[in-house]
């Protein structure tokens, strides 16, 4: 049986990039949850069964007792959260917790960063090593494709055509999009498919490595991991001279939001992302309305 609070928590920290003390809160959240159900799994095995009338009977309790506004936003969000994961790893279809109201304060803009920022990071890996060009590679990918860390990592040799430029990756609900190349990440795939991929596996003395069907490898001859993906990107980040703290979640956002600045049309932005409902989408809008924002307060003398 999956230990589901053990990858929830890797969820958390590396799709979500969430804090310390607020994945805390959520585990606390979701083990109150379970005591206020009846229910004893040791892992949220058992939260797995739980229906969208339980969660709402559960969250309307806890208003009737008189909980502040801002810990039933963080009660739903560690729900939603949940959920969320369950749904995207396909351990569940739907999730229950999909049409509860969430507050105004559980809801975030997503963190992107600028053009200068991703260029940043994008330079920092060595090229002169077969791990830094596969991270250069891998980089390259996730930016110029939007992918989620856990689609990139699953992302299979065979469902990327550098001819017809695009990959096919796999997404939520074992759901497979097509997702357009862009010449540099191309240029970087080329090499690294051809020469360095095949020196992290070993291939000439590994009869083994003909079996590994992931694109991106670890030296060890292995897939890489969400965990790994996550560590390189902070670790470039912060060579980078970047302060703020970087996710791989924090390239797809950055990925759609310059998509959207430089006039690509929000559907297109959808299909590429791989969301099935266009309101999970909109949200970038609202970061272009807030960068306008800061803009005009900049700049217009009666701001």
């Amino acid at each position: 049986m999956a230990d589901y609070q053990q990858l929830f928590e890797d969820y958390l920290l590396v799709e979500q990039g969430v804090s310390v003390n607020t994945r805390a809160a959520y585990c606390r959240d979701l083990r109150l949850l379970q005591k206020a159900l009846g229910l004893k799994g040791d892992n949220y095995d058992e939260l797995l069964s739980v229906n969208k009338l339980q969660l709402r009977d559960y969250l309307a309790k806890l208003k009737q007792e008189g909980r502040k506004p801002a810990t039933l936003a963080r009660k739903l969000a560690a729900i939603k959260a949940f959920y969320s994961f369950l749904v995207n790893e396909g351990y569940l279809e739907q999730s229950p917790a999909e049409a509860l109201e969430a507050s105004a304060k559980s809801q975030h803009l997503p963190k992107f960063l600028s053009i200068e920022e991703m260029e940043a990071i994008l330079d920092q890996p060595n090229l002169g090593t077969l791990t830094g060009y596969r991270d250069k590679a891998l980089l390259e990918t996730m930016y110029a494709t939007g992918m989620r860390v856990s689609e990139t990592v699953k992302l299979l040799l065979k469902k990327v055509d550098l001819k017809r430029e695009y990959v096919i990756a796999r997404g939520k609900g074992a759901k497979e999009r097509m997702i357009p190349l862009g010449r540099k990440a191309i240029q970087y795939l080329e090499h690294y498919i051809s020469f360095v991929r095949p020196q992290l596996l070993h291939a000439d003395d590994n009869k083994a490595a003909a079996a590994v069907e992931e694109l991106f490898v670890t030296d060890w001859g292995g897939p890489m991991t969400r965990q790994r993906v996550n560590e390189l990107i902070n670790e470039y980040a912060k060579s980078a001279g970047i302060k703020k703290r970087v996710t791989p979640h924090m390239l797809r956002h950055s990925f759609a939001t310059h998509l959207l600045n430089n006039g690509t049309d929000l559907r297109v932005v959808q299909e590429l992302l791989g969301h099935a409902d266009i309101s999970t989408t909109q949200i970038y809008t609202h970061v272009d309305v807030e960068r306008l924002r800061e803009i005009y307060d900049k700049t217009h003398p009666r701001a």
